[in-house]
């Protein structure tokens, strides 16, 4: 997990009952820190980026985020997202509230 590392900028854009919408900022090498998704989320990239994904027992995974290209994921998703490309890497994070019926 990243300790030393610059943090990634989060951005509150919308928070209310039923969503929370947030954009995330990276320079090259920033991470978000290691986090738990409480809620099902949308990821959406602005400026795409390799980034490096390290899980709970330090796995990493390396990915593309490709701009334009949305991606979800359901609660509990347990990791830190780091920008492994040399320039900035910039995406929307949509959580949802509301509960599945």
């Amino acid at each position: 997990m990243s300790s030393a590392r610059e943090p990634a900028t989060p951005e509150q854009m919308i928070d209310n009952d039923r969503v929370r919408v947030t954009r995330w900022s990276f320079n090259p090498g920033a991470a978000t820190g290691w986090h738990v998704h409480e809620y099902d989320y949308i990821v959406t990239p602005i400026i795409g980026s390799a980034v490096t994904i390290v899980d709970g027992e330090g796995r990493e995974t390396a990915v593309e985020m490709v701009a334009g290209v949305s991606y979800f994921r359901e609660a509990g998703v347990a990791h830190d997202v780091i920008n492994a490309g040399p320039g900035p890497l910039v995406f929307v994070e949509t959580e949802l509230k509301e509960a599945r019926t």
